[in-house]
């Protein structure tokens, strides 16, 4: 449940509520008693993950990143330059396993 801030229009008494998302928003001053209560628009908190369990590259910086992709974009153009495929896999005239005892 959050915690919302409140603040009077008559009195400027200030204060906060923890209440559900689901709660009505509150409109009479526990100070005054008048009907000026207004619910203010809060910052919100941040999000920060620590510990194992997050991946270590989410939170680099952004030098690391470009030479990152210098680097791979380095190695891709080093493969087309010097004629390197993959392997083809090799497989026998039917292409499937032969077994023993036939």
């Amino acid at each position: 449940m959050p915690t919302y801030d409140y603040e009077c229009g008559s009195c400027g008494h200030a204060f906060e509520l923890f209440q559900s998302m689901s709660a009505p928003i509150k409109r009479k001053c526990p100070e005054c008693k008048k009907s000026k209560l207004k619910r203010l628009i809060g910052t919100g908190s941040g999000v920060l993950f620590k510990g194992s369990g997050f991946y270590e590259t989410d939170y680099r910086s952004e030098s690391y990143k470009k030479a990152k992709k210098e680097d791979s974009s380095k190695k891709d153009s080093d493969k087309t330059k010097s004629g390197e495929s993959k392997p083809k896999k090799e497989t026998g005239s039917s292409g499937k396993k032969s077994t023993s005892g036939d």
